[in-house]
C-alpha cells in the first residue's frame, strides 16, 4: 500500500496522541509528537531562564537547541530527546503544560519546529499528531483528522493522566489549565489552532479507544 502522510489535530486531551501511536503502529507508519517538541523547547526555555518574549534570546535559545527522537527498545515507544538527553517524562509535568502554548505561540519557535518536522515527513509514512499540523505542516497530507470531544470529557481525561504522577493536582487546576490552553492555541496570531477545510471530524466524547482507532484505521486505508 501507498505510504502517506496522516495529521491528526484538535484540542487539548482529546486524546490525539494515543489515537497517533496506536494508528502509526497498525500501520507500521513512524509516530512523530509535535508537542513533545514545543515542550521541550518550553523545557529548554524555563531550564535557562530564556525570556521567550524577547525574540534576540529566543533566536540565540533556538540555536543551541537539537531535538531527536528515539524509539525506546524496552516499551516500543517513540520518546523525545533534548540535547542528547531523554526529556520524556519531564516534559509531562503540569509546569511545562502551564507554559508550552505560551512558548508555541512564539512566531520563530513555530518556524523551528515547523521546520524539523516538515523534514521528518519528506519520506511519508508518518502519522504526526498537533494543533497546525494539517493547516500548516502538512497541508497537502492525504488524510488529516480533527479531534474534538465535551470539555468535560477531556478535562476528566487529562485530571487522570496527571493524578496518576502527582496526586496533589486539582480538578480546578486542569480545567483552569485547558481553558487557558485552548485559549492561547485558538488566537495566537501564528498558525492558530483550527479545522482545516479538508480534515474530516472525529468526536471521540463516547468512543473508547478501540472504536476510535477502528474508524481512523478504515479512513486511512482508503486513502493509502
Amino acid at each position: 500500500m501507498e505510504k502517506i502522510i496522516i495529521t491528526i489535530d484538535g484540542w487539548s486531551s482529546c486524546g490525539k496522541s494515543t489515537l497517533a501511536k496506536q494508528l502509526a503502529k497498525e500501520l507500521h507508519f513512524v509516530y512523530i509528537d509535535s508537542g513533545a517538541m514545543y515542550r521541550a523547547i518550553t523545557l529548554y526555555f524555563l531550564r535557562h531562564h530564556v525570556d521567550w518574549e524577547d525574540v534576540n534570546a529566543v533566536d540565540a535559545a533556538l540555536k543551541d537547541i537539537k531535538l531527536e527522537f528515539a524509539t525506546n527498545h524496552k516499551n516500543g515507544q517513540t520518546e523525545m530527546w533534548l540535547n542528547g538527553e531523554n526529556v520524556e517524562y519531564v516534559i509531562r509535568d503540569l509546569v511545562i503544560a502551564e507554559k508550552v502554548s505560551e512558548v508555541a505561540a512564539v512566531k520563530d519557535v513555530r518556524t523551528f519546529a515547523v521546520a524539523r518536522q516538515q523534514e521528518m515527513g519528506k519520506h511519508k509514512g508518518i502519522v504526526m499528531d498537533g494543533r497546525d499540523i494539517g493547516t500548516t505542516v502538512f497541508p497537502n497530507a492525504e488524510l488529516k483528522i480533527f479531534m474534538t470531544a465535551d470539555e468535560d470529557v477531556r478535562v476528566r481525561r487529562r485530571f487522570k493522566e496527571l493524578y496518576e504522577k502527582n496526586p496533589n493536582v486539582t480538578l480546578e487546576e486542569v480545567k483552569a489549565n485547558l481553558a487557558h490552553r485552548d485559549y492561547i492555541d485558538s488566537h495566537r496570531e501564528v498558525s492558530p489552532l483550527r479545522q482545516a477545510e479538508d480534515a474530516i471530524v472525529l468526536d471521540n466524547s463516547h468512543l473508547t479507544m478501540k472504536e476510535q482507532l477502528e474508524i481512523a484505521k478504515k479512513w486511512a486505508r482508503e486513502r493509502m
